[in-house]
């Protein structure tokens, strides 16, 4: 696979994670075998789901029954985010082709670019905690206080902040121009000179899609359907979701210098994380360790890491504490000194 052999120069890899201990690489290799019947069924849950909430939006079309598809669509409106970062990863399909297809699709419809996503995400993974790191304005800092947080996933809730994630996810993410990528240069300045022309090709696509659907969907008679039962969750109900799932992830972790303990694993009922961190993506320790390893295998590899005596150096903690610790009272430099 692509992610496997590429070179760590060639702007395309995305780096394992560097720790004291690692599993061996035989159980590595059996986690990163790819089953394309797994990830079907993955990608059928998800669009049965999606096609089930909005069958029952329309069955019973009241405003508090309407509200709670919203709801319920936006959190398959994140998985659909979880399923192109698979495949950003190259690790949805075995089939080169399928992967980047689905990926796009699924990218597509929730108004993101999934190639221009992969460059992202790639220095992401590569360069955790380091300027380079696009994902810091998200994640760093914290904790900030609750009030603070609040605010934050007041105004995603409000709309006013869907601009700047969409921006993100096309490959322009807020950069520190003092820290950022070269200066204060953009990803696709920091890729391969191929999938900066996927990114590039693929943006237009996105695009031509969300100026379609809303054509299409009032010439069909079915606008208001489309519009709070798509469009509206989209910038409004998975704004907070994608902001506070990244924070439970990547902020106020212990050690922004080690890969077990820079990411956080998230623990907690199996209705949550269904709900809130769809496609196993609260493995976020087994991922940044091993990026290769498909949704799919990441509870297999977190069980593995258990039994290897890993887990015990990693952040891994409940939902709820994760929670407390991220709205905790920020510490102030004069209580550090």
């Amino acid at each position: 696979m692509r992610e496997q052999t590429a070179t760590a120069d060639s702007g395309e890899a995305f780096r394992h994670g560097k720790a004291r201990r690692s599993l061996p690489p035989a159980v590595v290799k059996e986690l990163t075998r790819q089953d394309d019947a797994r990830a079907w069924r993955g990608v059928a849950e998800l669009v049965l789901s999606i096609a089930g909430f909005m069958a029952i939006a329309l069955l019973f079309w009241h405003p508090l029954v309407i509200f709670a598809c919203m709801i319920l669509i936006a959190t398959r409106q994140q998985a659909c985010f979880v399923i192109a970062h698979d495949a950003a990863h190259y690790r949805l399909f075995s089939s080169r082709t399928l992967n980047d297809l689905a990926g796009r699709f699924f990218g597509m419809i929730v108004g993101i670019s999934m190639p221009a996503y992969r460059v992202v995400h790639r220095l992401h993974h590569n360069h955790l905690y380091e300027p380079q790191d696009p994902d810091i304005p998200i994640h760093a800092g914290y904790p900030r206080g609750r009030d603070y947080l609040f605010r934050k996933l007041t105004r995603d809730l409000l709309g006013l902040t869907a601009f700047k994630t969409y921006r993100y996810f096309f490959g322009n993410p807020a950069i520190n121009t003092n820290q950022g990528t070269g200066g204060g240069s953009r990803p696709l300045d920091d890729t391969s000179p191929r999938l900066r022309a996927a990114a590039r090709a693929d943006r237009w696509w996105v695009l031509g899609f969300h100026v379609a659907a809303p054509v299409l969907a009032l010439a069909g008679g079915f606008f208001t359907e489309y519009l709070l039962l798509w469009a509206l969750p989209l910038v409004t109900f998975l704004q907070p979701l994608l902001r506070l799932r990244a924070i439970c992830e990547h902020g106020a972790v212990p050690d922004t210098d080690s890969p077990l303990r820079a990411a956080r694993t998230n623990i907690g009922h199996p209705v949550l994380m269904w709900l809130f961190f769809p496609c196993n993506v609260n493995f976020h320790v087994e991922h940044h360790m091993y990026p290769a390893i498909p949704f799919y295998n990441l509870p297999a590899a977190h069980r593995a890491m258990r039994a290897h005596g890993l887990v015990a150096e990693a952040e891994v903690r409940e939902v709820g504490d994760t929670l407390r610790r991220v709205m905790a009272d920020p510490v102030r430099k004069s209580a550090q000194a």
